[in-house]
C-alpha cells in the first residue's frame, strides 16, 4: 500500500506537492448532517498559513475549497473533497537542490526510493511541510465531530531550542494559537521570538517541543492489543514532517522513577472514579481514562538552512556544498503544532465513531446543532479583539 492514507472509520487521505497546482484531501467516514463550511476549515488552517513574522515567508492564502460531501452547508455521508491551491510558488530557488541533496532532508531517500529522474524536487515535492495543509484542513471536520462529546483539543509551543516555558493551563495552551510563536505567556513568547531572529540572522534554524491536550475525551477509545490509542497516536504524530519522538503523560521521565512515584492514586471525582493526578496522560493500557489527554513530540530544526553544509553533487559524485536558499522556517514546530492537534484529533474522531461514542451514518438535527453551538464557542474562545491587537 503507498500510505497515504490514515484512519480506518474515518480515514484521510492526502495528495498534491509543494510546487504542484494544489494539496489537499479526502475524508471518508464523516456521518451526515454534521454542518461544515468553508469558514470551519479556513478557521484551522489560519493557524498553520505561512507569510507571517517569525515563519516561512512563502505568502500562501490557503483557501479550502470544498468540492464533495456537502449539501445544503451539511454533510452528506458521502467522501469531503477539498482542494488548496498553491499560489505563491517560485521553484527557481530550488535549482541547486536538484543536484545537490540536502542534509537532513528526505532528498536523497527520496531519491534512493524513486529514483533521480522521478524526483520532485521544487520545495521538496510531496515530502515538504506542505503536504500537512491537508492534514490540518481534515482536522478541523474531526474536531469539530469530537464536540458530539465536548471534547475540545488545544496545543502549544512548550520549548524551543534550549528554551523552557512554564507549565500551563488548558485555556493558556488554548490561547496559544493566537501567539505568534505558539507560546502560553507572554514572557516565553518574548523569549522565543528573540532565538527566532537569531537563527533568522545566522541562517540556522531550531527545534522544539510541541504539547497538545484533549480536554474531556471520551473514556475507553483504544483496543486492548495492537491498536492501542496509544500506538495510533504514536503513528500519528511520527508521521508528521520533522517529528522525531512521540511521548504522553510521564512519558521518558517514567524511566527514572519508582513505582511508587509513578503510579497514580485512584480517587472519587463527583460520581466518577478518576486518577489524583494524571501522571498517565489520560492512557492506561492503552485505553482512554477519561482524564485529559496530553500528549509531547520533538521537532527537529528545519533542515534547509542558509549556512553551508556538507553534501555531494549528483552530477559529478564529488563532495560539494550547499546553502538552501529560499522561504523556510527557522522552526518548524512553531507552524507544527497545528498539525499535531489535527492529528490527534483524527486519531480520536477515528476510534470514537469505531467505539460508537460517535454517530457513524446520520447526526440528528439536535445533536448537529449541540456540536455547531459548542464549535462556535471553541471559535470565539481568546479570540483577540480590536482593542487588544
Amino acid at each position: 500500500m503507498p500510505g497515504n492514507s490514515f484512519g480506518k472509520v474515518l480515514s484521510i487521505t492526502t495528495f498534491g506537492e509543494s510546487h504542484g497546482p494544489a494539496v489537499g484531501v479526502v475524508v471518508d467516514g464523516v456521518p451526515a448532517g454534521l454542518k461544515l463550511s468553508q469558514e470551519d476549515i479556513e478557521f484551522e488552517l489560519s493557524f498553520r498559513r505561512p507569510g507571517r513574522l517569525y515563519v516561512s515567508g512563502r505568502r500562501e492564502k490557503d483557501v479550502p475549497e470544498i468540492l464533495s460531501g456537502i449539501y445544503d452547508g451539511r454533510t452528506t455521508g458521502s467522501p469531503i473533497a477539498i482542494v488548496v491551491r498553491n499560489t505563491d510558488v517560485i521553484s527557481s530557488f530550488y535549482e541547486e537542490v536538484r543536484f545537490k541533496p540536502r542534509p537532513g532532508h528526505a532528498d536523497l531517500p527520496f531519491i534512493m526510493r524513486y529514483g533521480f529522474e522521478n524526483w520532485d524536487y521544487r520545495g521538496g515535492g510531496r515530502s515538504s511541510a506542505r503536504e500537512t495543509v491537508g492534514r490540518v484542513a481534515a482536522g478541523a471536520i474531526a474536531k469539530k465531530l469530537l464536540m458530539y462529546h465536548d471534547t475540545w483539543i488545544a496545543g502549544r509551543l512548550k520549548s524551543l531550542g534550549p528554551l523552557e516555558s512554564k507549565p500551563a493551563d488548558f485555556r493558556s495552551v488554548l490561547c496559544s494559537k493566537y501567539s505568534p510563536v505558539r507560546a502560553s505567556d507572554k514572557e516565553s513568547e518574548a523569549r522565543f521570538q528573540d532565538l527566532v531572529k537569531q537563527a533568522t540572522v545566522e541562517g540556522d534554524s531550531y527545534g522544539g517541543v510541541a504539547e497538545v491536550i484533549a480536554r474531556n475525551p471520551p473514556p475507553g477509545l483504544g483496543e486492548p492489543t495492537f491498536d492501542k490509542i496509544k500506538a495510533d497516536l504514536a503513528k500519528a504524530i511520527l508521521s508528521i514532517p520533522a517529528v522525531t519522538g512521540f511521548e504522553y503523560g510521564l512519558g521518558f521521565q517514567a524511566s527514572r522513577m519508582k513505582g511508587s512515584e509513578a503510579n497514580d492514586a485512584i480517587v472519587k471525582k463527583g460520581e466518577r472514579l478518576g486518577w489524583k493526578d494524571n501522571k498517565s496522560g489520560g492512557i492506561l493500557g492503552g485505553i482512554t481514562t477519561g482524564e485529559d489527554i496530553v500528549i509531547r513530540c520533538s521537532f527537529k530544526p528545519t533542515s534547509s538552512i542558509r549556512k553551508p553544509q556538507g553534501t555531494v553533487d549528483l552530477r559529478t559524485g564529488n563532495p560539494s556544498e550547499i546553502s538552501v536558499l529560499g522561504r523556510h522556517d527557522p522552526a518548524v514546530a512553531i507552524r507544527g503544532v497545528s498539525v499535531v492537534e489535527s492529528m490527534m484529533a483524527l486519531t480520536l474522531a477515528d476510534h470514537s465513531l469505531r467505539s460508537g461514542v460517535i454517530p457513524t451514518v446520520r447526526l440528528e438535527k439536535s445533536q448537529a446543532e449541540i456540536i455547531e453551538d459548542r464549535w462556535r464557542r471553541y471559535m470565539e474562545e481568546c479570540r483577540p479583539t480590536e482593542e487588544s491587537q
